[in-house]
């Protein structure tokens, strides 16, 4: 799959919404899209691991980890899960780890930063609930397209 964001925008901008957080490329894929599935937790990545043991069939996960930088949400074992079952990416509105690892992994993996800290294990917060940041709302079944210049949203699939 071959696109820019900037070209979809400029195709379908009627229709997208483009979000304003300046996001950190970690994975190995810089270029991603698929349908949102997404977790709202804070300094916690039990369902973050539980999210994304099960088949991701080409979506993306976005995490709203209430922009923490205080622990990591996302290190190289989650992330290999990942890869294994099928997820194109994540976007995390928060903190990952084990950077170098990360970018050998064919998964895009997006994140306002790193710290080696991990977070907790008690699986406290919600799956499948809409998320929002950096001025747009993600909801779970709405699609995503991410390159080098940004994170677009569309309520639809579109051509690419």
């Amino acid at each position: 799959m071959s696109f820019a964001t900037a070209d979809l925008y400029d195709a379908h901008g009627d229709v997208l919404r483009s979000c304003v957080t300046q996001f950190r490329s970690y994975g190995g894929r810089t270029c991603f899209s698929g349908q949102i599935s997404t977790i709202r937790c804070l300094e916690d990545n039990a369902l973050v691991k539980q999210v994304l043991a099960t088949p991701g069939e080409g979506r993306v996960l976005v995490v709203d980890g209430g922009g923490s930088l205080r622990t990591a949400l996302l290190g190289d074992m989650i992330a290999t899960s990942a890869v294994e079952n099928g997820w194109a990416g994540v976007v995390i509105n928060g903190a990952v780890r084990d950077t170098a690892a990360l970018t050998t992994l064919d998964l895009g993996i997006k994140a306002l930063g790193s710290n080696p800290r991990k977070s907790a294990k008690a699986g406290i917060g919600e799956v499948d609930v809409p998320v929002t940041f950096g001025d747009v709302t993600f909801a779970p079944g709405e699609w995503l397209y991410s390159d080098e210049d940004g994170i677009l949203l569309s309520a639809h699939r579109l051509d690419t």
